[in-house]
C-alpha cells in the first residue's frame, strides 16, 4: 500500500467546485487507485474494474480520461517519475557544500521517496517490466535524466566517467527495484551509506 494520503472524493450534491477541479480530483484518485492495484496484485491481474472501485468513479469517467488501463498506467508511471526526479532535484540543489555531500542528497531523497512511497515505487521500477514496451520506454529516459544529473553533480567530464555514472545509476536501480520486488521496502534508506562510500572511493573528484 502506498503511504501517500489517499485523494479525497468529492461529496455528493452540490460542492461548488469547477468542473476543472472536478476532472483533476477523479484523475488523481484513479492514478492512485491504479497505483495501489497495481502494487497489490500486479499489473497483469489488475483490471479497469479494480481502479474504478478504489477510486469511487464509473466506467464512463475512467474512459473520459483514458483510452485503456494502459493508458492510466502509463499516466501513473509519469506522475511517479515527475515527482521522483522533482524530490531529487530540488534536495541536490539545496545541500550545497561538496559534489559528494550533494550526491549523498540526491540519493537519500531518491531512496527515501521510494520507500515512503511503495505503491508508486513499484509502478516506477517493477511493473514497468509488465506494461509493454512504451513503459520500458518512459524508464529508459528517465533512468537517463538521473545519469545526466549525476554527470553534472560528479562533473564527469571524461567518457570512462560518465560510464561510471550510468553504470552506477543502473546498479542502484537494481538494487532497489530486488528490494521492491521482496516487499523490502523499508530497508531502501539502508542503501545510502555503502553507495555513497563507493562513490569516494573510485571518483576522485566527489571531495
Amino acid at each position: 500500500m502506498s503511504t501517500r494520503p489517499a485523494p479525497t472524493r468529492l461529496p455528493r450534491g452540490r460542492h461548488g467546485l469547477s468542473r476543472e477541479e472536478v476532472v483533476a480530483s477523479q484523475r488523481n484518485r484513479m492514478l492512485q487507485a491504479m497505483a495501489d492495484a497495481v502494487a497489490e496484485q500486479g499489473y497483469a491481474k489488475t483490471s479497469v474494474a479494480d481502479v474504478l472501485e478504489r477510486a469511487g468513479v464509473s466506467r464512463e469517467t475512467f474512459y473520459e480520461q483514458f483510452g485503456s488501463k494502459q493508458d492510466c498506467f502509463l499516466d501513473a508511471f509519469d506522475a511517479a517519475g515527475e515527482n521522483l526526479l522533482g524530490r531529487v532535484a530540488r534536495a541536490a540543489s539545496a545541500s550545497g557544500g561538496t559534489p559528494v555531500e550533494r550526491f549523498d542528497a540526491l540519493l537519500g531523497a531518491y531512496l527515501d521517496t521510494l520507500a515512503s512511497e511503495p505503491a508508486y515505487a513499484r509502478i516506477f521500477l517493477v511493473e514497468a517490466y509488465a506494461a509493454g514496451p512504451e513503459a520500458l520506454r518512459r524508464r529508459v529516459k528517465i533512468q537517463e535524466r538521473f545519469t545526466e544529473a549525476l554527470v553534472g553533480l560528479l562533473e564527469a567530464t571524461e567518457p570512462h566517467e560518465r560510464l561510471a555514472c550510468e553504470l552506477l545509476v543502473n546498479a542502484t536501480a537494481s538494487m532497489v527495484t530486488t528490494r521492491l520486488a521482496l516487499g523490502e521496502d523499508a530497508s531502501l534508506p539502508d542503501l545510502r551509506a555503502p553507495v555513497v562510500d563507493l562513490v569516494k572511493r573510485i571518483s576522485p573528484k566527489v571531495d
